[in-house]
């Protein structure tokens, strides 16, 4: 049976997107009267939860979120500032734009006091992964990969000379083995229940439906992280289309994703790692289109080395470290199936340091680096084939020719 595609015509089209501009300007609106109130006094006091401490020389950067609202501000060190951790905290708020109050600001602060408050799940969980290693590095590394705790920017270089951020920055990566496991191990107590109670139900379509339940759960714990949300909602979305019978690994669905996030979360316009995962995605559904008749052993390693390269003229536009090091991403991600869930089952059973000296060996490799920057012309000329190639196989040639005369400017 084929499949069939989400939106079967042009009206169907338009009013999708009538909905959800709809949708959008309602919480522009909330957006601004949000930025109206919080701007209504020069000095606003209220409390917040610590995200990240940047630790400078002479004071830290504290990254700060109340709900939706992100900001930045600066105080005197502090030893008992910890992350995850409530402060009430005074800022000025004169000379803010509604842009700015989108996208998270930097102002200054005028006075906090730090608030004794009961370990959250997630603090329990945070503190659980920190005693289980010595070694800084290693507990921020940890904390990213499972709870999505932001890591320093020292510590963030490491990755990004590696080539490997995507697999830090919980994502559909990640997703996709976190629901495989949760998927096989609410099938067999539920098969047993299934057959005794609820024969007349469909297993599968319950089990997945638990599944994204639990994911859902997860995704709040981590405070919605962009990237996450991005590959929830399309795994909602897969999970709808399926029992509809509807097209799952299409560009309109990753359209409509994009679409439902941001009418939602508007703020996520002005996120790089939401705009990264959009676009990885994108350049996986690309290859798909193009490269699926390739033999499945070769296509495996195959697709992470060409998803590596199509990405780098992206990734340099934004961030310049480069290093010969960043070639083996391809075979990290490949290994990195194997690693995330086995760290997981040793974190889970306490046993989470059992590998540390080996990882800390890895993180500690001294790199050579260099800038190598993506022009602004070839960035959006780039982006332009990178749309075309979606409905023109002569664009997606010219898309690969592009590629390769730039890893080779990159690292030869």
């Amino acid at each position: 049976m084929n499949s069939l595609q989400i939106v079967s015509s042009k009206k169907d089209f338009f009013l999708i997107i009538i909905f959800l501009l709809f949708v959008f300007l309602l919480n522009i609106i909330y957006e601004y009267m949000k930025y109206k109130d919080f701007t209504s006094q020069e000095v606003y006091y209220s409390n917040f939860k610590i995200e990240n401490i940047y630790d400078k020389e002479d004071f830290y950067v504290l990254k700060l979120q109340e709900n939706n609202l992100v900001l930045y501000t600066s105080i005197e060190k502090n030893n008992s500032i910890k992350k995850l951790r409530n402060i009430n905290i005074a800022i000025l708020t004169t000379n803010l734009s509604f842009y700015e109050f989108l996208k998270g600001f930097y102002t200054k602060s005028i006075y906090y006091d730090e608030i004794s408050t009961k370990n959250t799940i997630k603090e329990k969980l945070f503190l659980k992964i920190n005693k289980q290693h010595k070694n800084e590095k290693l507990q921020e590394l940890f904390s990213a990969l499972f709870l999505a705790i932001p890591i320093s920017k020292v510590n963030r270089k490491i990755y990004t000379n590696l080539s490997i951020s995507h697999l830090i920055a919980i994502s559909g990566f990640h997703l996709a083995i976190l629901s495989f496991i949760i998927y096989w191990l609410i099938y067999f107590p539920y098969s047993y229940l299934h057959k005794r109670y609820f024969i007349f139900r469909n297993k599968s379509a319950d089990v997945m439906a638990f599944t994204i339940l639990i994911l859902f759960l997860y995704l709040l714990l981590t405070n919605m992280v962009p990237s996450l949300l991005r590959s929830f909602v399309m795994f909602f979305l897969a999970f709808l289309f399926l029992r509809s019978n509807l097209k799952i690994l299409s560009f309109q669905t990753l359209a409509l994703t994009f679409l439902i996030i941001i009418s939602l979360f508007p703020q996520f316009l002005f996120s790089i790692s939401f705009w990264f995962s959009i676009i990885g995605v994108f350049y996986i559904f690309l290859y798909l289109e193009y490269f699926k008749n390739l033999p499945k052993l070769f296509s495996i390693l195959f697709f992470n080395i060409w998803i590596f390269f199509v990405f780098n003229p992206i990734v340099h536009f934004f961030f310049f470290d480069t290093t010969i090091e960043q070639l083996l991403s391809p075979l990290l991600t490949l290994g990195f199936s194997i690693f995330y869930p086995f760290e997981l089952i040793f974190h889970i059973f306490s046993y989470g340091g059992f590998l540390d000296s080996f990882i800390l060996d890895f993180l500690e490799y001294k790199f050579t680096v260099f800038d190598v920057i993506t022009p602004l012309w070839f960035f959006l000329f780039y982006i332009v084939l990178s749309i075309g190639s979606v409905f023109y196989n002569k664009a997606f040639i010219v898309l690969n020719i592009l590629m390769v005369l730039f890893n080779c400017h990159l690292y030869l």
